[in-house]
């Protein structure tokens, strides 16, 4: 059996359930009974609250870590990234799918998109993510036609297709 930490929890078992009670988050709510049940005495180990919460051990102790240098406050904020922003602006948004629907002078590929981006925009967008975002939002891929041989003769072609008799 492991050796038991002292955690000292400056709160009182009213003030922690009266915000167990507050916050609706369960998240939070689970980070506040984990310091009830801590306080409470419990549990022996924090493997057996650990499993009680179910949450990973490792997670316990880095939430107690916090509570121990920063207090209930800290503890509760979760930041889990948030709202990703839009790598593309919506004005830039509106200037691609007018330049991918262009049959006269269309973007020949992603490339071709990035460089077409930073000349016009004067906007640095990496390849990847620029792709990334025309495939989501436009549904692109990237075709290429087959290579043809460079001694290929096109007017033998058309006279071979207009000869050529169609046998079912």
């Amino acid at each position: 059996m492991g050796k038991r930490v002292e955690i000292i929890i400056t709160e009182s078992l009213v003030e922690l359930k009266r915000q167990y009670k507050k916050h609706k988050n369960y998240r939070k709510r689970l980070r506040i009974m984990s310091l009830i049940l801590t306080k409470e005495r419990k549990y022996n180990t924090r493997e057996e609250l650990s499993e009680f919460l179910g949450v990973s051990p490792k997670t316990l102790y880095s939430w107690t870590l916090v509570y121990k240098e920063f207090g209930l406050e800290k503890m509760l904020v979760i930041s889990n990234g948030g709202k990703r922003r839009e790598v593309v602006p919506s004005h830039i948004h509106q200037d691609l799918e007018t330049k991918l629907n262009n049959s006269t002078d269309p973007l020949l590929g992603y490339n071709d998109a990035v460089e077409w981006v930073k000349k016009e925009f004067d906007i640095e967008l990496k390849y990847q993510t620029l792709r990334a975002y025309l495939i989501r939002h436009f549904g692109t891929k990237l075709k290429t036609p087959r290579k043809s041989h460079y001694k290929k003769d096109e007017q033998a072609t058309e006279a071979f297709k207009k000869t050529a008799c169609l046998t079912k």
